[in-house]
């Protein structure tokens, strides 16, 4: 039996704690062959080094203990060439940047060598704080999708703490202020029927499927963000091709890990904030410059807020990415001086 095709990208960023998980759940998926690009994006930390131990067989850390299903380990060694893996139909490749110019770049990086594969025709990005039951992959590989065919498609996310809780099914934008919301956030699974896509204006980049006729249409993902709104921005350029949602894929992610993303539990980081909140003024410049006043607005309530809740890092974050500033120590520090070039450039 042919297997259907399904190539991954994962961008990794100081991920040591988290990419073993992430590829012994791929690996473990069924009735499926997967292509795998690891794309590590200069890490400071110790992920070049556990991810080649591991696949040697040096290395094999029992699977977290809060993954809500069973996992398979796959077989040692591995190869990380792309080359043909023992009892496995599944290939890994290790790329390295050596250097962060942002998540898009290093996801450009991973969609030049799938789209490089014959026979390849959808490409999953995904996060490595993220781990998937062995059906997810085959339900993307052959998920149906109009004859016209389709931009991106996405699934159901459950956050991997709160495996009963949804983080996203699908994203929308506020044309106003340019704020992102995650369709059915924080809603039981077990009681959520799936959305339509119709109501969706973007997918997440956590976990994304591409098809290889919206990568050459559209282009590569923006790079310009550095960091947020890439995958808003790259499905406003999809024309007619729809996006898709497939219920039959489920994926679980444990939020910010590498940069400090919100959780249940408490705001984002200054670095994730002023990211994020610059990306967004950003996106509104290039598609929604009539509503711009209101999107500042915005960042400065968001700004009060955090203040008020005892929060002044976060809130000067979010106050100097409104207003143009350059960002603070902490958070250019948080990047090699290399990466800080790319991500805050002279004007």
């Amino acid at each position: 039996m042919t297997l259907s095709r399904l190539g991954v990208v994962i961008v990794t960023f100081n991920s040591a704690d988290v990419i073993l998980d992430c590829l012994e759940s791929l690996l473990a998926s069924d009735e499926v062959a997967l292509d795998i690009a690891v794309v590590d994006n200069c890490s400071t930390d110790r992920t070049l080094a556990v991810v080649r131990a591991w696949a040697a067989g040096q290395a094999t850390p029992a699977a977290a203990e809060d993954i809500p299903f069973p996992m398979a380990v796959a077989p040692k060694p591995l190869s990380l060439t792309g080359g043909d893996n023992l009892a496995s139909p599944h290939h890994l490749t290790l790329i390295e940047t050596g250097i962060n110019a942002g998540y898009a770049a290093g996801v450009n990086r991973g969609l030049a060598r799938l789209a490089a594969l014959p026979g390849l025709d959808r490409y999953w990005v995904l996060n490595p704080d993220i781990v998937v039951p062995a059906r997810t992959a085959q339900a993307f590989a052959t998920c149906p999708v109009p004859a016209g065919g389709f931009s991106l498609m996405g699934s159901r996310v459950l956050y991997l703490d709160h495996p009963a809780i949804i983080q996203i099914d699908g994203g929308t934008l506020n044309r106003l202020t340019g704020v992102t919301s995650n369709i059915n956030l924080f809603a039981e699974h077990r009681l959520t029927p799936p959305p339509s896509a119709d109501a969706m204006d973007f997918i997440t980049g956590a976990s994304m499927v591409v098809s290889r006729q919206f990568y050459q249409s559209a282009g590569p993902m923006p790079e310009e963000y550095f960091l947020y709104y890439e995958e808003v921005d790259w499905a406003m350029r999809r024309g007619a091709l729809p996006l898709l949602y497939c219920g039959q894929a489920l994926v679980y992610h444990r939020t910010g890990t590498a940069i400090g993303s919100p959780t249940l539990g408490r705001p984002a980081s200054p670095f994730s904030l002023y990211f994020k909140h610059r990306a967004r003024r950003r996106f509104m410049w290039r598609y929604h410059p009539y509503a711009l006043p209101v999107a500042y607005a915005y960042s400065l309530a968001k700004a009060a807020q955090l203040l008020v809740k005892g929060y002044p890092a976060e809130a000067r974050a979010v106050l100097g990415a409104c207003l143009g500033l350059p960002p603070s120590p902490g958070i250019r520090a948080r990047l090699s001086p290399e990466a800080a070039r790319l991500a805050f450039p002279p004007r």
